[in-house]
């Protein structure tokens, strides 16, 4: 179980969507439905697609529920502990996605600690 290097931005960007890269990861669809599908729902809700409302309201309408991580545990020892499943792991400023006990982000973020986790029910 490790870091898998994943990029869905289709012009490889690497800063400031990866809210979008996660999810993207986490839902199966590519880059341009997730970015779309977030946007609505923040058009939805009145407030901007990066906030952490708003996607989290996106990942509920797609099976997914909110969770803590227990404290301290890092994004690689969550993926070590958590071998099976999908989640999305809120860092702060940051967001990754974790499957089947491999992280895939742009840059190996396996040291940061996140604050909560959506899981897929």
């Amino acid at each position: 179980m490790s870091y898998v290097s994943f990029n869905a931005n289709r012009e490889a960007r690497r800063v400031g969507d990866c809210v979008i890269r996660a999810i993207s990861k986490a839902t199966g669809q590519d880059w341009d439905t997730t970015y779309t599908g977030i946007c609505l729902k923040g058009y939805e809700l009145c407030d901007m697609p990066s906030s952490n409302y708003v996607w989290g309201e996106y990942l509920k309408d797609h099976g997914f529920r909110r969770e803590l991580v227990p404290d301290g545990l890092t994004v690689a020892e969550f993926a070590e502990r958590y071998r099976h499943g999908t989640y999305v792991l809120a860092i702060s400023g940051h967001v990754v996605c974790v499957k089947d006990g491999n992280y895939y982000d742009t840059w190996q973020s396996g040291d940061e600690v996140p604050i909560y986790a959506w899981v897929k029910e």
